[in-house]
């Protein structure tokens, strides 16, 4: 099973550019937001690894009132600018100080903190009947877009996962992290069964709007500068050969039990 929450210098890397993050990152499906937010029993909700609040302005859209634990300073500074109470702590060292929830929730971070862990300390903070759901975005470039930056990736990043066109979907990948974190929910007795949600959704990236977002992931937020440099020109060559843009499938896919 993956283990990316044992790598802390990329899991705590996201803050070099948070207004980056911020606006190249995507938001989730308004769908699930009102979904979230009708299944928990009340509307305090723990954003757990919150960023820069991305999923955290959907939920308070939606009624929900957020309280966010962040790792980041930096990440933690961009989202209380924005008006967010947030507590920088990694999750599985987070002092509640006796609070509770109605819901605990993770877009896109769960899989930088301890499964069995964390599962724990979510249990301990959640009132009876209350809901986890642990939210990813799995995104799957068109087969051309998705051969062409492989082909950079070979020459610039050999090493790199994406130097080579995986058998399975961006989804079938991302399955990995909700199987795991699926096993830690189980170890600790105090959840019903997981159940499993997905949203399928598409978005055209321009060349800008896709050189702007590719800093902000994981394998890249700690390359030198340099290589950086030369990646997001190699990307940027290739969407022009591909017309100056491309279409990429997102599936949301969301774990979620509840608090026996």
């Amino acid at each position: 099973m993956p283990t990316p929450h044992r790598e802390r210098r990329t899991a705590e890397s996201f803050g070099v550019d948070p207004a980056r993050y911020d606006r190249a990152r995507p938001a989730y499906p308004a769908a699930l937001i009102s979904r979230l937010v009708a299944a928990a029993p009340g509307p305090s909700f723990l954003d757990v690894g919150l960023g820069t609040g991305i999923l955290a302005r959907q939920l308070r859209a939606a009624g929900a009132r957020v309280l966010g634990v962040e790792p980041d300073p930096r990440m933690a500074g961009f989202a209380r600018a924005g008006g967010f109470e947030v507590e920088v702590a990694r999750f599985e060292d987070w002092d509640p100080a006796g609070r509770s929830f109605d819901a605990v929730v993770a877009g896109q971070a769960w899989h930088w903190v301890d499964p069995v862990a964390g599962a724990a300390v979510a249990a301990s903070v959640l009132r009876p009947g209350g809901r986890l759901a642990l939210v990813w975005n799995a995104a799957q470039p068109s087969a051309d877009a998705g051969e062409a930056f492989a082909e950079v990736f070979r020459r610039l990043l050999p090493d790199s996962p994406l130097a080579n066109l995986p058998n399975v979907t961006a989804a079938q990948g991302y399955a990995s992290f909700l199987d795991q974190a699926d096993g830690g929910l189980r170890r600790t007795g105090a959840f019903a069964e997981p159940e499993r949600w997905a949203s399928e959704w598409d978005h055209v990236y321009t060349r800008d709007d896709w050189l702007d977002q590719l800093p902000t992931q994981g394998l890249f937020t700690t390359l030198p500068a340099d290589r950086l440099a030369e990646l997001v020109a190699a990307i940027g060559a290739a969407v022009d050969d591909l017309g100056g843009s491309f279409p990429m499938h997102f599936t949301t896919l969301t774990t979620t039990a509840v608090r026996a």
